[in-house]
């Protein structure tokens, strides 16, 4: 991984570094990242993945990959390698240390029938409905189950059936036995065991029941020796339930850290609303370059270094707040900026022809590959009599201060000639679908002797030489800046329609002809584009765009200055 990122100081910072004075853990630092698996990881989770690693980076520590797949119904292997694709792809790396929640059941198993000893958990016969009666409201105290008090015997015995899939679903949960009267509903007789006939993803049919997350998660981090367990503001009230369990189980005790999940204008990051929109075929899968997924981002040409600076950038907050996502789409440009190759791209071609210029000459022009990194060199692009250019380019009745191509106005050719239109051409319809220039051949870029002075400078492409290419103009999902927050509608109702524009022929300089799949280019005047890893093939070019040229987030940066 590149050193861009350096150890920054925060409020949990602070707390690491106060343990290693007082010698809590001994010295030592070991975080964890706990994904579900089941979904596909996006831009919070980068976060998280980024904070995690980074602390045992920065600490000299370590960092578990731990997959909490405690759900056998909505997790998949699918899910799993998708996961740990992400993270590597991000930069990180857990060694050996590659753990699963199901690599516990038997421990949580016996950590169980431990509390029903003690007298600390219950197996209880009341319906879902019936708990949920019985639970309470946040100013209303829960009421005791009438099974709260079963004999011991009687609850191991039940349990112990309940493991041999002995009773249906839905018949007994095993409920940990704390406090109904409690104000935090979490320490209400929470549910630990759920009889659930599931095939898990690894442990096949050898368990029908299943322990919830609420039960397993502080457990596993217990085992494992986790020393920081940092966990995402909605864990907060969670966390006396998790340190009610380690303390009646007398286990290693981890000391959990809460902080602000990343929040993003324009977007959505709940799973099922990620999932709904899925499998409603809004968006082409999981990796579609409009979602906020870290398959998605890294399809449209995310690289892993912006989105490290872009979660350094953010930093950890202790109170929810949402990001612009103009700062991410900042960073990646930022990034891109340094390393992308420059080349010129026609995306709705006009035809020119320049009249005045030899039949079947061609010149090879020497083009910057990348201004900012001389080391990147040159290359050549061939220069024709018939070239394309951008339709946006011309105007056949220009405003003022329109500087661009008009009849009988001139413009400079990127790294080529100064031409002016002579003649506009329209078919029957009355549409332009040719331009007829000549050109100076004293204004040759880097040897112009004319003195001509011109105020816009446009891109081409050599008609004989040209790339055909399908080019897909991705853009925000939504159209609504808190899709996720509307309350008075859908968030479904605020998608943008014009979230992707395909555009089937569009013309690359041939330098184009071998890009491979992830490729990043600028094209220029235009924005930043990568080859599609899903569609392109060597027939049929097909690029995403990855973020426009516009630098919206430092225009608010410069405003806010003010």
């Amino acid at each position: 991984m590149s050193e861009e990122i350096k150890k920054s100081s925060n409020f949990i910072t602070e707390i690491i570094d106060e343990h290693l004075k007082t010698n809590k853990y001994q010295g030592k630092v070991h975080t964890r990242f706990p994904p579900e698996p089941n979904g596909y990881l996006h831009i919070g989770h980068a976060k998280s993945i980024c904070l995690n690693f980074g602390l045992a980076r920065d600490y000299n520590g370590l960092c578990n990959l731990r997959f909490d797949d405690t759900n056998p119904t909505k997790e998949d292997i699918e899910y799993v390698d998708s996961i740990k694709e992400d993270i590597k792809w991000l930069g990180f790396t857990w060694d050996e240390r590659e753990y699963y929640a199901s690599d516990y059941f038997d421990k949580l198993y016996e950590f169980a029938v431990q509390l029903i000893k003690k007298g600390k958990a219950y197996v209880d016969s009341s319906s879902a409905e019936e708990i949920k009666a019985l639970r309470g409201t946040p100013t209303e105290p829960g009421k005791n189950s009438p099974y709260r008090d079963r004999p011991i015997e009687e609850n191991l015995e039940l349990f112990e059936k309940m493991k041999n899939g002995e009773f249906n679903e839905g018949k007994y949960v095993l409920r940990a036995k704390i406090d109904m009267a409690s104000p935090n509903l979490n320490m209400r007789d929470p549910i630990m065991y759920r009889i659930r006939f599931a095939e898990h993803h690894r442990t096949g049919n050898k368990w029908c029941i299943y322990p919830t997350y609420d039960w397993a998660h502080g457990q596993s981090d217990s085992i494992e020796g986790i020393t920081h367990s940092i966990c995402t503001l909605e864990f907060e009230n969670h966390r006396p339930l998790y340190n009610w369990f380690i303390e009646e189980l007398g286990i290693h005790h981890s000391q959990q850290i809460e902080f602000a999940r990343l929040n993003l204008n324009y977007t959505v990051m709940s799973k099922r609303k990620l999932l709904k929109l899925v499998e409603d075929k809004i968006v082409d899968g999981w990796d579609d370059p409009r979602m906020p997924t870290i398959s998605g981002l890294r399809r449209r040409g995310y690289t892993p270094e912006s989105i490290r600076n872009f979660a350094e950038g953010v930093g950890v907050a202790k109170r929810d707040n949402t990001i612009d996502v103009a700062l991410l789409e900042f960073r990646v440009r930022e990034d891109l900026n340094k390393k992308a190759q420059r080349v010129m791209s026609v995306l709705r071609p006009l035809k020119v022809v320049i009249t005045n210029y030899p039949d079947g000459k061609v010149e090879l022009m020497e083009a910057v590959n990348n201004p900012e990194d001389e080391t990147m060199g040159t290359r050549e692009v061939p220069f024709t009599k018939e070239i394309y250019i951008e339709h946006d380019d011309f105007m056949e009745d220009p405003p003022k201060k329109y500087f661009r191509l008009s009849p009988g106005n001139e413009v400079r050719l990127r790294y080529a000639y100064i031409i002016k239109c002579e003649e506009v051409i329209k078919d029957s319809e009355g549409n332009i679908t040719e331009l007829r220039c000549t050109y100076d051949p004293e204004t040759k870029s880097g040897h112009d002797t004319s003195g001509k002075k011109v105020k816009a400078t446009i891109h081409w492409v050599s008609a004989e030489h040209a790339v055909n290419a399908e080019v897909r103009l991705y853009d925000r999902l939504f159209s609504y800046e808190d899709p996720a927050g509307a309350k008075e509608k859908d968030f479904m109702e605020y998608l943008n329609p014009s979230s992707l524009e395909i555009l089937n022929d569009c013309k690359l300089e041939p330098y184009l002809k071998d890009a491979k799949k992830g490729d990043k280019f600028q094209f220029e005047r235009l924005g930043y584009f990568c080859v599609d890893t899903k569609y392109s093939t060597d027939e049929n070019l097909v690029f995403n765009r990855t973020v426009t040229l516009r630098d919206t987030w430092a225009k608010i940066q410069k405003n806010s200055e003010q």
